[in-house]
């Protein structure tokens, strides 16, 4: 079907907003040395406020369902993103650990709210086409955060001072949102998608099978990306540079597999599109944990990244077409963000064994891989196994 002129300027708008929350998150990642010490704490303080503050945004999924549902998609995306932008100079005001930790808590908060705005929205312009767009929106995110991590790691390098570079991102970022929120999906839309839709409570089950997907789609991505370079180091002997590529090439893995993977469902259906991102993935991950030779992790991480890449955005367009997706995304979300506080510590007490980095990556994102292929949630946001 062929996509209205007011339906392609919403798309455009919504796949800026992805690109606008993927700049913001990897804006200040890149420079966390340079704040670390300028407030004076050491690398377990960091550690600390990094996942509490995470633990945030599990607050702020409880809180979005509601949210979304009382001032629908358009105002609870616009108003997110404006304290996603809003809240990110502040960092540069931080001079202790526990404003630190509050400016990353309301940022986490606020991008809550914005990320299950504009899956619903971009799930329902992507079921009015032929060609789905939910794995190019997200792909949008994933180039966002390779181009705000970079610009970061650039502008650091170079010496521009923190406060300079947050401050004009914010405002750059800010313009956008002077384009996004004319093009969106109008408020009416959410009404007429709730009276079609009903208003009956959400089955606790329901919530909990998006609760359990989200924490088991997360740890693939996480693990591989948050300890790519550590496997290179610690096990191969890669040097510093060699090893930071490894997180590189897993992203590029992500873009690609994420700019395809519409087309690809198109052509083979939903169902096979999974099997077989389950299966590369696994191999994927196999290599790039458990061969002894650099040169096949890069391409097990960049093959790893391509099959690991179309699972969140099928789980988001899955609760996103549930009954009440404002709910389904705040606990898909919630189990992803549960899982980013649990998993990296599993990879690093086993790890602090006697098993390689990448034993303890395999046995930790394995089983999760294998479990999304055989377990996961029809597109209409019934949970089923197959």
């Amino acid at each position: 079907m062929t996509a209205s002129p007011s339906d392609q300027r919403a798309l455009r708008a919504v796949a800026v907003q992805f690109f606008v929350n993927g700049v913001v998150v990897a804006s200040y990642v890149p420079r966390l040395p340079e704040i670390r010490d300028e407030i004076g704490v050491g690398l377990a303080t960091i550690g600390l406020i990094l996942a509490v503050a995470s633990s945030a945004g599990v607050v702020g999924s409880l809180a979005v369902g509601p949210i979304v549902e009382r001032f629908g998609t358009k105002r609870s995306m616009i108003g997110g993103a404006a304290c996603l932008v809003g809240f990110l100079p502040l960092i540069s005001f931080a001079g202790s650990a526990v404003a630190l930790l509050l400016v990353l808590a309301a940022i986490s908060a606020s991008d809550v709210v914005t990320d299950v705005a504009m899956n619903i929205q971009g799930s329902r312009l992507s079921a009015r086409r032929h060609t789905p767009v939910m794995n190019r929106l997200h792909a949008a995110w994933s180039v966002g955060t390779v181009i705000g991590g970079g610009t970061s790691a650039i502008l650091a390098e170079a010496g521009v001072a923190l406060r300079t570079h947050l401050f004009v991102a914010a405002a750059v970022l800010a313009v956008t949102l002077a384009y996004v929120a004319p093009g969106l999906l109008p408020t009416d839309a959410d009404e007429h998608d709730s009276n079609d839709r009903g208003t009956s409570p959400v089955p606790r089950a329901l919530i909990g099978t998006f609760f359990v997907f989200g924490a088991a789609a997360i740890v693939p991505e996480l693990i591989s990306s948050d300890w790519s370079a550590f496997r290179l180091t610690d096990d191969l002997d890669a040097s510093p540079g060699i090893a930071g590529a490894a997180y590189v090439s897993f992203t590029v893995g992500m873009v690609v597999g994420r700019l395809f993977g519409d087309h690809l469902a198109t052509a083979v259906g939903n169902e096979a599109m999974l099997r077989l991102s389950g299966a590369v993935a696994t191999l994927g991950i196999l290599l790039g944990t458990l061969v002894p030779t650099v040169s096949i992790a890069f391409v097990g991480f960049v093959i790893a990244g391509m099959g690991v890449s179309v699972m969140f955005p099928h789980l988001y367009d899955a609760a996103a077409r549930a009954p009440r997706p404002g709910p389904c995304l705040g606990a898909l979300t919630a189990g992803s963000r549960v899982a980013l506080l649990g998993a990296p510590l599993l990879v690093g007490v086993l790890a602090d064994t006697s098993l390689s980095v990448g034993a303890a990556m395999a046995l930790v994102t394995i089983p999760a891989t294998i479990w999304l292929t055989l377990a996961r949630p029809r597109t209409g946001g019934t949970p089923a196994v197959h």
